[in-house]
């Protein structure tokens, strides 16, 4: 066993074998023969939270055909969410499993890789994770002092743009939904997506959702759209980019691959420069439009999206007291800076992880662009999606993004997930939506925070 110097509290890694039953010559052979290999790391506990200092225990198993596959071995490393301190080591399986233990002296999570190559096989990669008093995770760096004045300065350009809404109506399946592609000017590129309400709604009768994209360059989602009026909203998809919608599939991934192409951290030396700039500006101004529709019953806007979205759901929040409630999937943008006290960052991963030293340039200007720092603003009701394996949006830093909100809050915990959201989690989401809806439906005549 190899274990790694640091000053970082990981504590000694014991490794549990037991005597070997089954001879490694047939082990392996049976391994070998069958494509039905099946390597797992589990959890001693359902909800794999736990207590500073508290021992984890990761149960490494590998199966062959469902039949434990003994005497083999197995490569592990136990880290802090894939970042340094990492110890590792090689355990050699006894009934087709191996136990290592590890421990971590702070608020965070420790992540536990295995990693089986068996003969002709291909290899097979195991990953489980846990959370270390996650609700104690604190920001790696205070809000900047004049956070708040550098937005306001952004929004006051904005508002001296008219919005200039145009609407081409769209053919939609439902009959009882009319939909439209909407352009309305913003900052740069304009708002673009693709909105729909239900046919011949009432005066102040609906409430707004906006829904916002994760990464990527493609269209809006008019489906999207269609659905959640088809529950009696007011409903825009939003283009994250401000592209035109509906266009063939080479047209996006020419940008993607062009004028796009690494769009993530682009401008990232200046606060004034970076891409999202014009991105989270497009929130505000999708509030405008849909804000000014007849239809909506001035008082429920919820703003949801995963990953880019998910950021993008909590950005608004706190730029724009208008929303009454955010729903964020496994959120990026969370603690940029979270590598200058040796924790991962959050995609689009601005800085390098430990232990590589970030500019400090960078490491001002991305702070004003931190789903962490905009969460402190945040006064309405929102949820949280967090995958404990998360390797693009690693749970510490949605943990430290969740920490920081001022409003009512919940997080669904989803140990075995990785950048995803779940069926389960997605449900999470999808119930509080509904939840927050009842529950402003129930509120005594409009409440406009305009």
């Amino acid at each position: 066993m190899k274990t790694s110097r640091s000053s970082w509290a990981l504590a000694a890694v014991a490794v549990l074998l037991t005597d070997v039953a089954v001879s490694r010559a047939a082990s392996e052979k049976r391994a070998s023969a069958s494509s039905n290999l099946a390597l797992s790391v589990a959890i001693d506990r359902a909800d794999a939270t736990y207590a500073q200092g508290t021992p984890v225990r990761f149960t490494i198993t590998v199966q062959s055909d469902q039949q434990p596959v003994n005497d083999a071995e197995v490569q592990w490393t136990i880290s802090k969410d894939g970042v340094p301190p990492i110890t590792e080591g090689i355990v050699r399986l006894t009934n087709g499993s191996a136990t290592v233990i590890g421990r971590l002296d702070e608020p965070g999570f420790l992540q536990c890789r295995a990693v089986f190559r068996g003969t002709n096989q291909p290899t097979r990669t195991a990953v489980a994770g846990a959370a270390i008093d996650p609700l104690l995770i604190k920001p790696s760096l205070p809000v900047p002092a004049d956070f708040d004045a550098f937005w306001a300065v952004q929004k006051k350009k904005l508002a001296a743009v008219p919005v200039n809404a145009r609407l081409t109506p769209v053919e939609s399946a439902p009959t009882n939904v009319e939909c439209f592609d909407v352009q309305a000017d913003s900052l740069g590129a304009p708002v673009s997506g693709y909105y729909a309400r239900p046919a011949g709604a009432q005066a102040r009768s609906l409430p707004i959702i906006l829904t916002v994209h994760g990464a990527g360059v493609r269209s809006a989602s008019l489906s999207g759209a269609v659905g959640w009026a088809g529950k009696g909203m007011l409903a825009l998809d939003l283009n994250a980019h401000g592209l035109p919608n509906g266009q063939a599939e080479s047209y996006y991934t020419n940008l993607a691959n062009a004028d796009l192409k690494d769009y993530r951290t682009r401008g990232r030396e200046s606060r004034e420069t970076i891409y999202f700039l014009g991105m989270f500006l497009r929130l505000v101004r999708a509030i405008d439009f849909l804000t000014a529709q007849p239809e909506w019953n001035g008082r429920t806007l919820i703003v949801h999206g995963s990953s880019q979205g998910g950021a993008q759901s909590i950005v608004a929040a706190g730029l724009d007291p208008r929303v009454s409630f955010f729903a964020a999937g496994v959120p990026a943008m969370c603690d940029h800076t979270g590598v200058v006290v040796g924790r991962a960052n959050g995609w689009p991963k601005f800085l390098a992880n430990p232990p590589a030293v970030p500019a400090s340039n960078v490491v001002e200007a991305v702070r004003y662009y931190d789903a962490m720092n905009f969460a402190t603003r945040v006064r309405c009701a929102g949820v949280v999606t967090v995958g404990f394996i998360d390797a693009t949006c690693p749970p510490a830093s949605v943990y430290a993004a969740y920490n920081a909100l001022a409003g009512p809050k919940q997080i669904f915990n989803d140990p075995p997930s990785t950048h995803t959201v779940s069926a389960r989690a997605a449900e999470a989401i999808r119930l509080a939506i509904m939840a927050h809806i009842e529950e402003s439906g129930r509120a005594a005549g409009p409440t406009s925070k305009r």
